[in-house]
């Protein structure tokens, strides 16, 4: 018979920029699979400009990339204990970006970006939890297809959601693109959509547009 326990799990999280009355936008943005937060949030530097703050949390679980040693990256989530993953990642990051916002003034605008898996991993963020944010942006990535219609539908409305990938990606197949298509339509919403000429990647030059 399986069991559950709750109790205290300390988790990192990696930032660019410094708190300050200065910064005017936040960013928490999710890696995607495999990744590790330290390396993922240098991606960003285009933002450390002194107005931007752009916060990386990293997936709870690590695992070796190849075999026993080597490489290491982190997940966010497996088939196996799915739901209170979901659960531990969604009170993790909440944490965080309550943390962080302690240090902000409180007209901050809020982006909230995901990339590949990410992508589902913020889905769920902004769709599920209370935080308040202004812009959502889905990079590499898709809705996840279990988000809870009425609620996310409730949560997405008013809100500027981006959904931008690269024309080479091999992940995005004619189906994977039609998914997103149809889970838009459920949610009620209508993805301003950036394609760029590029693979299963981050672009700097399409980055930049939304500093």
């Amino acid at each position: 018979m399986e069991h559950k326990i709750d109790f205290s799990f300390k988790a990192r999280y990696y930032t660019l920029g410094e708190p300050s009355d200065e910064i005017e936008h936040l960013w928490l943005v999710c890696h995607g699979q495999g990744h590790l937060a330290q390396y993922f949030i240098k991606q960003f530097q285009s933002l450390n400009d002194g107005k931007h703050l752009v916060v990386a949390p990293e997936g709870l679980s690590r695992y070796y990339l190849e075999g026993f040693s080597g490489r290491v990256g982190a997940t966010w989530m497996t088939k196996e204990g799915r739901l209170t993953d979901i659960h531990n990642y969604l009170n993790f990051l909440k944490a965080v970006v309550d943390e962080i916002k302690g240090q902000l003034s409180s007209n901050i605008k809020i982006t909230l970006f995901g990339f590949s898996q990410g992508a589902a991993t913020i889905s769920r963020f902004a769709a599920q939890t209370d935080v308040h944010f202004d812009r959502l942006i889905l990079w590499a990535g898709i809705f996840p297809p279990d988000l809870p219609p009425l609620q996310s539908t409730e949560r997405l409305q008013n809100k500027k959601v981006y959904w931008v990938y690269g024309n080479k990606d091999p992940y995005l197949s004619d189906a994977v693109m039609q998914e997103q298509t149809n889970i838009a339509k459920e949610l009620v919403i209508k993805p301003n959509i950036i394609e760029f000429d590029g693979a299963h990647e981050l672009n700097s030059e399409v980055l930049s547009q939304f500093s």
